[in-house]
């Protein structure tokens, strides 16, 4: 997996403009170990294990494989059911985004205390029961597993984005963060665009499918259950390395009630970041809009597969261009941060504003009645919707990577982020939450898409008094005054130190 990287000590000098010589003299210090030494191929020799670039690309590929997937599952409108059964799909939306909000707000704590590698595994496993119990659901339409699954998605979930929130947030140099998030999102949405192929693919040439098979099912299901597997394949924070060679700042294992604590303080120093409530609460709002009206509403299933595939890759763009734009040295941070939220809400503007035109064209009664013909990919008009979805899907990468970078860009202590981490999701599930019960509910796509404009407008204005808080440079000062003891390197134990204690253990055992 190390070749998976792609990148050579050469370039990484090259990207870091001199920051390399602190890398090899840090790593010459260090024992020369297998998670430290990367391998040679040719003349080149690639970026260690522990490289937080290396670590970076091994959780973007367990999201690939199970939020990912899930997204392709999800944007396929009812979870891939027939629209008769959407409702089934929404309530579970429900259960998971209340026990996400719940357990949000403390998931930092249990990503600090168990660490990234199994937040990540946890996650996978909540990933994996969910796509059985829509299988499952296929054949005993017993819709409370389907609702209690996604209510234990919504813990595991939670506790996987915390142990995502440290490494996007806090293995990166701070020049790097938009390149970090760019290349987590792009590896990450990858996962929407493969899943999206799998029901493509199984309905191409059927335009009277109302809902996917077994077969897609039990594919997203395998391929979760690997992205679990693979989860434990994350090296602890202990012994990664930045990519000049720094250690990443981890804080020794606090407990729940420092960490309850820690979650109080956060808001007595830092209360500027409630004012980015709002953001995170809308970030997820758009989503049932987006799946269930939109594409749920007026489509068939094979051109809702095709919709979904436009929308990761869109993401995928979005994610690229803008994450890279975000950490354009040519411009001050502080400059970017400004002009970046400028433009975000001209887009929100632009592109919600030709969705509200497309929306006016239809509505729920319409399609509850029967009255609604179902767009197919064949059909004239649907060239209009089609880039709009486009759009749509970018607008979202853009809006998600936006957010982590300036949470990034406002400190660079790991718990702290982990913290800010666990506001995000949290507060971004309660959202959630609420607007797939207004769905379940049946409420006029209208009222919906509304709502999603107007949260994503204002949210935007009432978030300018912290971008303009921005600075250049984060001061460890202030990030050392959060913590009690401060946020110090804690010395990681050595992974072959710790096979050879079990091997000791072995024999001792057989004599």
């Amino acid at each position: 997996m190390t070749s998976s990287s792609a990148t050579s000590v050469d370039h990484e000098k090259e990207s870091m403009n001199g920051a390399a010589p602190a890398h090899e003299a840090i790593v010459a210090a260090e024992p020369r170990r297998w998670y430290n030494t990367g391998l040679k191929i040719g003349g080149y020799r690639m970026l260690p294990y522990n490289s937080s670039v290396v670590q970076l690309i091994m959780v973007s590929f367990v999201f690939f494989l199970c939020p990912g997937m899930y997204n392709a599952l999800n944007g396929l409108g009812g979870s891939g059911l027939l629209a008769k059964d959407a409702s089934t799909s929404a309530n579970a939306n429900v259960a998971l985004y209340c026990t996400f909000a719940t357990v949000g707000f403390f998931s930092g704590t249990i990503a600090n205390t168990i660490g990234a590698k199994y937040s990540l595994l946890l996650g996978g496993v909540g990933y994996s029961l969910y796509s059985a119990s829509l299988l499952c659901f296929q054949h005993t339409q017993n819709a409370g597993f389907v609702i209690a699954a996604g209510a234990i998605l919504g813990i595991c979930a939670s506790c996987l984005w915390a142990g995502q929130g440290i490494v996007l947030m806090a293995y990166p140099l701070e020049k790097e963060k938009g390149r970090f998030l760019s290349i987590f999102w792009c590896i990450f949405n990858l996962g929407g665009v493969i899943g999206s192929l799998i029901p493509l693919i199984q309905t191409v040439n059927n335009s009277n499918a109302g809902g996917v098979s077994d077969a897609t099912y039990a594919a997203f299901l395998a391929l979760m259950i690997v992205g679990a597997l693979l989860a434990l394949s994350i090296l602890p924070s202990g012994y990664v390395r930045k990519l000049d060679g720094t250690e990443v700042i981890v804080k020794k294992h606090p407990t729940i009630v420092s960490e309850m604590k820690g979650l109080v303080k956060v808001l007595r120093l830092d209360p500027y970041i409630i004012l980015l409530f709002p953001m995170f609460f809308a970030s997820n709002w758009f989503y049932t809009y987006q799946f269930n009206c939109f594409n749920l509403g007026r489509f068939n299933v094979r051109t809702r597969s095709l919709n979904n595939l436009l929308y990761w890759v869109a993401q995928i763009f979005g994610a690229l261009i803008w994450g890279w734009i975000l950490d354009w040295a040519r411009f001050s941070r502080k400059t970017r941060a400004y002009a970046y939220h400028g433009v975000l809400f001209v887009l929100t503007m632009a592109i919600w504003g030709g969705g509200y035109d497309f929306q006016k064209q239809f509505t729920r009664a319409d399609n509850d009645a029967g009255t609604l013909k179902a767009m197919d990919w064949t059909d004239g008009a649907y060239i209009g919707p089609m880039f709009l979805y486009i759009f749509y899907g970018m607008f979202d990468a853009i809006w998600q990577t936006y957010v982590y970078w300036l949470l990034g860009a406002l400190t660079n202590s790991s718990r702290k982020l982990a913290l800010y981490a666990g506001f995000y999701k949290g507060i971004q599930s309660a959202g959630a939450a609420i607007v797939w019960r207004l769905d379940a509910m049946g409420v006029e796509y209208m009222n919906i898409f509304a709502s999603s404009w107007a949260l994503l407008a204002g949210s935007l204005l009432v978030a300018i008094p912290v971008v303009l808080r921005v600075k250049e440079t984060t001061d460890p000062e202030e990030d050392a005054l959060f913590t009690e003891d401060g946020d110090t390197p804690v010395q990681a134990e050595d992974p072959n130190a710790l096979v050879d204690t079990e091997k000791a253990c072995a024999k001792t055992q057989e004599a």
